[in-house]
């Protein structure tokens, strides 16, 4: 049995390295697989994370969210989902918090978030 549980977690934990490592206030764009009927595409949601839950668990999901026409639209992903094809880390934000419900409140040039400058 627990070589069963530990088959499971190295699958999940090969799964999870395939995407970059990201947290709140980054900039991603996640590639996700549209079906319609029997076509299938991919669709891509460029936003900022605003959470990430359960992590280092099966159940961990992310948040992203993006203004499209003036609307706020958010989405939430499972990170083990297979409907995500891929996942780009376009921008690395500086935040100092883990949640950033703040954003929904916010409209503009207050809804922006400082670029976190990486030292080579």
């Amino acid at each position: 049995m627990s070589e069963l549980i530990k088959l499971v977690e190295a699958t999940i934990e090969n799964r999870k390295s395939e995407y970059p490592d990201f947290k709140s206030g980054d900039t991603i764009n996640v590639h996700v697989k549209i079906r319609e009927g029997n076509k299938e595409r991919i669709q891509q949601f460029q936003g900022t994370v605003i959470q990430r839950r359960n992590l280092n668990s099966t159940g961990e999901t992310f948040t992203v969210r993006k203004i499209s026409n003036g609307i706020g639209v958010e989405r939430v992903f499972p990170i083990l989902s297979p409907s995500i094809a891929k996942i780009e880390l376009l921008r690395r934000g500086k935040v100092r918090r883990a949640r950033l419900f703040y954003l929904r409140g916010r409209q503009g040039k207050a809804a922006r978030i400082k670029e976190l400058k990486v030292s080579k």
